[in-house]
């Protein structure tokens, strides 16, 4: 049995939207702050663009193209340097076709991707961007590891940890206030349904349509407990970070003396 806890930072980030600049600046700055201790830090969606409704389909491509490479360089930077992963999502042109794409940053340099499978379509994300086809998921420091993106929050099946095939997982977000009380809702229910541990990050600031971001981000038990601990960063920004240990001996013993997955449903996707 594997008992080494996993130190847990989420960057709940203030995103300005459309400035690559700007944000890829406040991830250096702030993610040196990080306690030296962590292991795996957890960013908002589409970090270092915000979410971007209401652009055409070209200025976007123009975006990614541009930043991609720059982003992907900075990400393995700042995970060898302090020897942590990192998460989230950002903007990808791949093929001529833009993708939500979610990647897992290893200190090694490893890098695993998955593309966003629920596409926002009150905001017209699947007219901008294609649909993944599976959940991102890796092994890192003797933990199982699943990610989804933001919408795809909302739906069960997509989160189903059959068989217990992960022990934490990743919820990268880009969740307005005037919707954050189903988000608030959703990742309790996900880490009690699942018997995991659920992270799920969000970001702070106002986008391009004026909706405004609270930046309500938890770590939550696989008992559907908010086990999480704030810090502000220091320096004037009122950022934060949000970290927890997640025990692995506990997770384990949780699930022997109570292992509602031995009678989940048995399904298929497709």
């Amino acid at each position: 049995m594997i008992s080494k806890d996993l130190n847990v930072c989420l960057f709940p980030m203030t995103i300005s939207w459309n400035d690559v600049d700007a944000n890829l600046d406040n991830l250096k700055a702030s993610l040196n702050s990080v306690h030296p201790q962590t292991d795996l830090v957890v960013i908002p969606e589409t970090f270092s663009t915000g979410f971007p409704a209401g652009k055409n389909l070209n200025e976007i491509k123009e975006i990614a193209s541009k930043n991609y490479t720059r982003t992907i360089d900075i990400l393995k930077e700042l995970s060898n340097t302090n020897n942590f992963a990192i998460a989230g999502t950002m903007v990808c042109l791949d093929d001529d076709r833009l993708f939500n794409r979610a990647f897992f940053v290893e200190p090694n340099g490893d890098i695993t991707f998955a593309d966003k499978k629920h596409l926002f379509t009150m905001a017209g994300e699947d007219k901008i961007f294609s649909a993944g086809n599976k959940r991102l998921s890796i092994r890192y420091r003797g933990w199982n590891i699943a990610m989804i993106v933001c919408y795809d929050l909302r739906f069960p099946v997509w989160s189903r940890n059959v068989n217990n095939s992960y022990d934490i997982l990743l919820v990268s977000a880009n969740w307005p206030e005037v919707r954050i009380s189903a988000w608030n809702k959703l990742l309790p229910a996900r880490a009690i349904e699942n018997e995991s541990y659920v992270c799920g990050v969000d970001c702070t600031g106002t986008d391009n349509n004026g909706f405004n971001y609270d930046g309500s981000s938890m770590i939550i038990d696989y008992k559907g407990n908010e086990i999480g601990k704030t810090v502000l960063l220091p320096d004037a920004t009122q950022q934060r970070f949000i970290y927890a240990s997640l025990s692995r001996t506990k997770l384990d013993s949780f699930r022997e003396k109570f292992p509602a997955w031995r009678d989940s449903d048995k399904f298929k996707i497709y």
